[in-house]
């Protein structure tokens, strides 16, 4: 299949890597000579200077009735302008256009018929993202499957949580009437799939499947964690005041920002939250605002420097728990142990364009781990020379790679935990996690249609 991608700063950049890594023909677009030349030096991929929305770009890229366009620039007006040329003078497949300012989500017909197929905005998503991460405390990752029924919920065992030193099938006595399902465990880097007999251990990151609503009764099995109250957030930006907007009537919010007029103009449109002009990493500043006693400190500036040295001051003066938004992928391996969360907006948005991007029926494609390639799917069984022979039978007899787990089943938009008296049945939804997405292929299989 052939891609155009639009943009090469960072999340086309991503993009590309990805993509070229699972066989896809790459082409990608930039004014910047420079990031040309280091992506066509370092991956597969046909690397072309040129303006994103001008048709010379598209006719260099080789643009056709089959391909698909994923407009990821940094100006919302040149992606819009790209999708609308992409379709009217190539026809192309399919064009998925990043957007900034979400209030060009409300008016896609706008810009014509069809123009847009798939709009996707990576500041929702982190914002979204964040909030999940505060409202259950204690989670390390929070992703969602079957329009929000399921989540997938990565989290690191502390020594006050009631299953350390334990064999994982106590969980069931300890929550009665709680299904989850724990399809991989991470222990010194590595990932296994365990057994009901296997002892968890401080440090391990265990990833569990199950119901939105019983989140936080498995994460404290995992490690007791006290609720948050106090939330200070760096940058008043779109995700950070986003995030005060949806946080404010349940949390104690604080903003810290630099630009005189920004603040004017939050101060103006939030309610609760106190909006103070001054820069993140400023100890003096952060002591009177007594960081001490904030539950989480979120660095969101658009300056992954400042967003980390922000975190680490916080932290080294008691803030309890800290988040920072990183763009560049190399920081996000260096991190952990520093700093509490690193939310990676590059990841989200890999994550939301590769599900429009399977040939077979995938409603979700999520990437775990950048880094280790970890990566859970949610497709949906159809009878094929893959599966035929597999209905009506139980799901663990599926020949999945053993680095692919099944982490929960919805049939008929009733959630199923995996079990060997699970038998399998057309239509199910399977949400499988894998350690290695190279495998995604293998197991894609199973959601071919005919």
């Amino acid at each position: 299949m052939k891609v155009v991608i639009l943009g090469a700063g960072k999340v086309g950049e991503s993009l590309a890597r990805n993509l070229s890594q699972d066989g896809y023909d790459i082409s990608i677009v930039d004014l910047d000579k420079k990031k040309i030349d280091y992506l066509q030096d370092r991956l597969d991929v046909a690397a072309i200077q040129g303006h994103a929305a001008h048709p010379n770009s598209f006719k260099k890229s080789g643009a056709d009735e089959e391909t698909i366009v994923i407009a990821v620039t940094n100006n919302d007006e040149v992606n819009i302008a790209a999708c609308q040329i992409a379709k009217t003078q190539f026809s192309v497949k399919k064009t998925i256009c990043r957007f900034k300012d979400t209030t060009y989500l409300g008016c896609l017909d706008s810009f014509g018929e069809n123009m847009i197929d798939i709009p996707i905005s990576p500041e929702n998503e982190v914002t979204s993202h964040l909030k999940e991460l505060i409202v259950h405390p204690g989670a390390e990752q929070i992703e969602e499957f079957a329009d929000g029924k399921v989540k997938l919920v990565s989290v690191k065992v502390k020594k006050s949580g009631k299953l350390v030193d334990k064999a994982l099938r106590t969980i069931e006595d300890d929550m009665p009437g709680i299904d989850c399902y724990i399809p991989s465990i991470y222990r010194k880097g590595k990932p296994f799939i365990p057994s009901g007999d296997t002892i968890v251990k401080e440090g391990d990151e265990v990833y569990f499947v199950t119901a939105s609503e019983n989140v936080d009764a498995v994460v404290n099995e995992m490690r007791l964690e006290q609720g948050y109250s106090r939330v200070m957030i760096i940058g008043g930006g779109k995700i950070g005041f986003n995030l005060a907007k949806q946080l404010e009537k349940s949390y104690k919010v604080k903003i810290i920002e630099s630009n005189e007029e920004r603040c004017e103009e939050i101060s103006r449109d939030l309610e609760k939250t106190i909006v103070l002009r001054g820069k993140g990493a400023d100890q003096e500043l952060l002591k009177s605002e007594n960081i001490a006693r904030v539950d989480v400190f979120c660095a969101l500036t658009n300056d992954d420097e400042s967003n980390i040295m922000a975190s680490l001051l916080a932290k080294k003066l008691g803030a309890t728990k800290t988040m920072v938004i990183l763009n560049n992928p190399s920081y996000v391996n260096i991190l952990p142990g520093f700093v509490d969360s690193c939310i990676a907006p590059h990841r989200l948005t890999v994550s939301s364009v590769l599900q429009h991007l399977r040939e077979s029926d995938v409603a979700q494609d999520v990437i775990l781990k950048m880094h280790s390639g970890a990566e859970a799917i949610e497709g949906i069984v159809h009878a094929n020379e893959h599966t035929i022979d597999y209905f009506g039978k139980s799901i663990k007899e599926l020949p999945l790679p053993a680095e692919a787990s099944i982490a929960a089943i919805l049939r008929k938009g009733v959630v199923v935990m995996p079990s060997s008296e699970v038998e399998l049945c057309i239509e199910d939804h399977l949400i499988i996690f894998l350690s290695n997405k190279e495998k995604v292929k293998e197991v894609e299989k199973l959601f071919t249609k005919i």
